[in-house]
């Protein structure tokens, strides 16, 4: 008789196979018979130099998912600062201490893509590819690139390095702007964020749920709230 856990993740698996069309990610087992080894695959976000590519990520279930975070890597060569270019090894709070009960597997490989559209630099897995993106961002974007086209099958293209360049000035800009978080603390909206969305679409989640500014202070939101807004951010409301 199967078990809780391979019960949720063959409906995850199912639910996944199911949206692939609206969420663009995969996951299949590695072998029929066991649902707690997997591979997952999406594609390289539009405008971002991954774009055209496909990425595979090796996905272990733990005994105690999910109250513990999926364990992945990925099996693609990938140039990103938050991606181990040696090892394949992953720095994504959602995969770490910013997991929650209500997390899938589809929710962690979309938060993985999402990565791969907005890369953080200040908190890498991999120093070399974080001093380049942050020291030169043109060269980051051709090295991520080169290897995209390498290792993940993308097609070649010719980059815009010098928009790529202006472009990660705006966002650093953007970023130090308090009036996105409209009323709601920073580190309440930076748990989502740190999941690889967007500040702004993790507010219009908030606004859209109706969950409390509390002033503008920071506090635990209740696990059903969390979920809510996780079906936001996924487009599943």
């Amino acid at each position: 008789m199967a078990s809780t856990r391979e019960r949720r993740i063959a409906k995850e698996l199912a639910d996944i196979h199911n949206d692939k069309d609206s969420s663009g990610v995969a996951a299949h087992p590695v072998d029929i018979s066991n649902l707690t080894h997997l591979k997952g695959t999406f594609p390289g976000p539009p405008d971002s130099p991954y774009a055209g590519g496909t990425f595979q990520v090796d996905i272990v279930i733990p005994e105690m998912y999910p109250f513990k975070s999926p364990q992945m890597k990925f099996d693609t060569k990938i140039w990103h600062p938050n991606v181990s270019s040696v090892t394949g090894a992953i720095c994504l709070d959602t995969l770490g201490t910013g997991w929650s009960p209500v997390g899938t597997i589809k929710m962690a490989l979309i938060s993985l893509r999402m990565l791969l559209e907005s890369p953080n630099p200040k908190d890498p897995q991999d120093a070399e590819v974080a001093k380049m993106m942050m020291e030169h961002p043109a060269q980051f974007a051709q090295k991520a690139h080169d290897w995209a086209v390498k290792y993940a099958g993308a097609p070649r293209r010719q980059l815009l390095t010098e928009t790529y360049e202006q472009e990660k000035l705006v966002v650093a800009a953007k970023k130090d702007d308090p009036t996105r978080y409209q009323g709601y603390h920073k580190d309440l909206i930076d748990r989502f964020v740190n999941m690889g969305f967007d500040v702004d679409a993790v507010v219009d989640a908030f606004n859209f749920v109706g969950i409390d500014r509390n002033g503008g202070e920071d506090y635990e939101l209740e696990e059903a709230y969390m979920g809510d807004i996780t079906a936001r951010l996924l487009g599943e409301q």
